[in-house]
């Protein structure tokens, strides 16, 4: 059965943190401790996440009619969230070009899968972002609970990242909760058939895309070499091991009753919360 078996905190508030971006914040093409494996990594994360994030917000806000009155107030707060994260990660972006980046061809990659997508049905458009939204949330944790989080990045970028992962883990369940709302006719068995085939598909996706634009900037570097995709492997297999930290958490979203809320991350919002101090609510 797809019926979770936990479920979303019936305290949770969803809050908007209007965080702006240092337009100065990067001094170094290789701003991650000028490792360029690990620059490229978030970099190529970063290229895409405007017009993604964009897209979630389409898929999850067009239902918005069909979800009882608290999930409605959790969407409206998604949609601002993921809108901040779409703004500043424009600057973001920006900063990634005035390095001496081209992203243009990443940019147009990005926008055919996109318009790929929106011809699909909108609830497999919803679907999708359940997926996506799942990745987004569990690389959030990891790089929320690591040791050395962006070792020799600056102090500005650390924190964008840190705020964007600590706004991905509060709302991870809310595409997730309006997928449940929005197939709540079909069968437990198929509504848990899609979101699985839909992830099976994405994950390939996901990472094919983003070795896609690291290499683009590997090119742009003249460093698109064996040894340096073995250094790729070691980045995320091994030190910090990111695929690796998050192999468990992606597992279990094919497991029937999953929610994402199964994981607690409450207090880890609360504590970064304060650590970037952010506790105020953005204006709204």
């Amino acid at each position: 059965m797809d019926t979770p078996v936990t479920g979303t905190p019936a305290d949770l508030t969803i809050t908007p943190r209007d965080l702006r971006l240092d337009r100065n914040a990067l001094s170094a093409r290789w701003w991650h401790g000028g490792d360029p494996v690990a620059t490229a990594y978030f970099n190529a994360l970063s290229v895409s996440f405007p017009q993604g994030e964009t897209f979630f917000i389409e898929s999850v806000r067009r239902f918005r009619d069909w979800v009882d009155g608290r999930l409605q107030e959790q969407i409206k707060a998604f949609v601002e969230q993921e809108a901040a994260h779409t703004r500043e990660h424009v600057v973001f972006n920006k900063l990634i070009k005035s390095a001496g980046y081209d992203t243009t061809t990443m940019d147009a990659e990005t926008r055919r899968r996109l318009d790929i997508a929106r011809s699909r049905h909108p609830v497999a458009q919803l679907a999708i972002t359940v997926a996506l939204e799942h990745f987004t949330a569990i690389m959030a944790h990891s790089l929320l609970t690591e040791k050395d989080p962006l070792p020799g990045a600056p102090a500005e970028v650390l924190r964008l990242w840190q705020w964007h992962a600590i706004e991905e883990v509060e709302h991870k369940a809310v595409a997730f909760d309006t997928y449940l709302a929005v197939t709540r006719e079909l069968s437990a068995f198929k509504r848990w058939s899609i979101r699985c085939q839909v992830m099976l598909f994405i994950s390939a996706q996901f990472w094919y895309s983003n070795f896609q634009r690291m290499a683009d900037f590997f090119r742009q570097d003249g460093i698109n070499t064996p040894r340096t995709w073995w250094r790729v492997f070691t980045y995320l297999s091994f030190k910090p091991g990111m695929m690796r930290k998050v192999l468990v958490p992606y597992l279990s979203f094919f497991r029937p009753g999953f929610h994402p809320w199964d994981h607690d991350d409450g207090a880890l919002v609360r504590e970064f919360e304060q650590r970037l101090r952010l506790a105020e609510p953005a204006a709204r």
